[in-house]
């Protein structure tokens, strides 16, 4: 993958304002696509320094992913890592393959930010973006109840999480 040149792309797509092709682009360039994507729209910026984006649409309904404006002032690894969050989410929300709980949705797309097991593509983030990412994967593991199945289910992938988290400190 030649960042070089998809950085360049995203800056032509930028000084037009294209944004929203800019994330189509890139999304392509990825193989982050689906069918359950009903495309990108966009969302209140949260300010310079933060982005919030998220996937919108009914359960088993497409999925429409909402970014905001200035997506592409940000590091080019966090932003494919938080687009690749939210195209897990139109995924896990599509017909037939529905993931009911959002806690384990929550976990998997975390946990996705970190190996990058379904878009092996996809860089790797900082290790202060690990960290974050990591908690916030441990954080919706506790939230899905103590002992509970779901925690029994995903009790490997909680343990190469708190690996990973460790081995960064």
């Amino acid at each position: 993958m030649n960042f070089e040149q998809i950085n360049l792309h995203l800056e032509a797509y930028k000084e037009h304002d294209q944004i929203l092709d800019a994330a189509k682009y890139l999304i392509h360039s990825f193989e982050l696509e689906h069918e359950n994507f009903a495309g990108f729209g966009f969302r209140e910026e949260l300010s310079p320094t933060s982005m919030l984006l998220t996937a919108e649409g009914e359960l088993g309904g497409p999925q429409k992913v909402m970014i905001p404006r200035n997506l592409f002032d940000f590091d080019l690894n966090l932003v494919l890592n938080m687009v690749a969050h939210e195209m897990l989410h139109v995924r896990q929300k599509a017909p037939g393959q529905v993931v009911e709980d959002k806690n384990e949705r929550e976990f998997q797309a975390y946990s996705e930010m970190l190996f990058h097991k379904v878009f092996p593509q996809v860089p790797e983030v900082s290790d202060f973006h690990k960290k974050f990412f990591g908690n916030k994967a441990l954080e919706y593991y506790k939230r899905m109840g103590e002992g509970s199945e779901l925690q029994q289910k995903y009790a490997t992938e909680k343990t190469e999480v708190e690996h990973l988290i460790n081995s960064l400190s």
